[in-house]
């Protein structure tokens, strides 16, 4: 019995062993490997506008979602310069939102070959009050794409960003509405107004973000392609869209 005991005690390691070598442990960036070896560029159709979304860890889903959902749907529309849609971020890793939906960026600025970025878009995310505003390599990235943009948008807090890049030093701009003291007190010889969903001011379009993202986005659509086109835009994501009823301001 003994010898008997003893030999199942000896296959029964031998086992383990071989588990062991058929699935070892799991690294930690084994998340970050598996994507890099499955990244692809997204394919970037040519004469359309090419608009990166600056995304992080905790960026908020609407801000995010709404001007992506009108930008990406001008593909759908004929007679106009499209736009191509792309999410941009500092790490290939998916970055989780506020509300816990992963997304895997497109491009890494840290390290990738970024296509020219006509349109750089700000969603709000959750530390965009501070400590966002200490990454200096987000913000050396805003001024380098501010250099030949054409646009650059944010929602909500996003504006915090612009500022705190200097984008925004001799330009009306506005942010979350409860948010505008805060930014009157960070910033305070930048000229943020209150009482306006978004404003207008040059290449700049900055907004209260929220729901009201969709106004901001569909604006920009307005602006470039006329007023059918942005009705057009509005109603294929139901929205009843009116320029002259949405509270704003036009700069230049």
């Amino acid at each position: 019995m003994k010898n008997i005991f003893f030999t199942l005690l000896i296959l029964s390691i031998v086992g383990c062993t071989e588990l062991k070598k058929e699935n070892p442990p799991i690294s930690k960036n084994t998340e970050v490997e598996t994507v890099l070896k499955k990244k692809k560029f997204p394919k970037l159709e040519p004469n359309r506008y090419n608009v990166a979304f600056l995304i992080m860890n905790g960026t908020y889903n609407t801000e995010f979602t709404a001007p992506y959902d009108i930008f990406q749907h001008t593909q759908y529309r004929k007679n106009i310069k499209q736009m191509n849609v792309f999410t941009v971020a500092n790490s290939d890793a998916p970055i989780t939102t506020f509300e816990g939906v992963k997304i895997i960026p497109d491009y890494n600025y840290t390290q990738d070959s970024i296509p020219k970025i006509d349109i750089l878009v700000v969603p709000s995310a959750e530390h965009h009050l501070d400590t966002d505003l200490n990454d200096s390599a987000m913000i050396n990235f805003v001024k380098q794409v501010d250099k030949t943009a054409l646009y650059m948008t944010s929602h909500c807090d996003g504006a915090f960003v612009l500022a705190k890049a200097g984008v925004l030093d001799s330009v009306v701009s506005t942010t979350f509405p409860s948010d505008i003291d805060k930014m009157r007190a960070m910033f305070p010889d930048l000229d943020i107004r209150k009482e306006v969903l978004f404003v207008h001011d040059g290449k700049y379009i900055t907004s209260a973000g929220g729901a009201k993202s969709f106004e901001a986005a569909l604006y920009l659509c307005e602006f470039l392609y006329g007023a059918e086109i942005a009705r057009s835009l509005a109603g294929g994501l139901v929205i009843d869209w009116k320029l002259e009823e949405v509270p704003h301001l036009v700069i230049k």
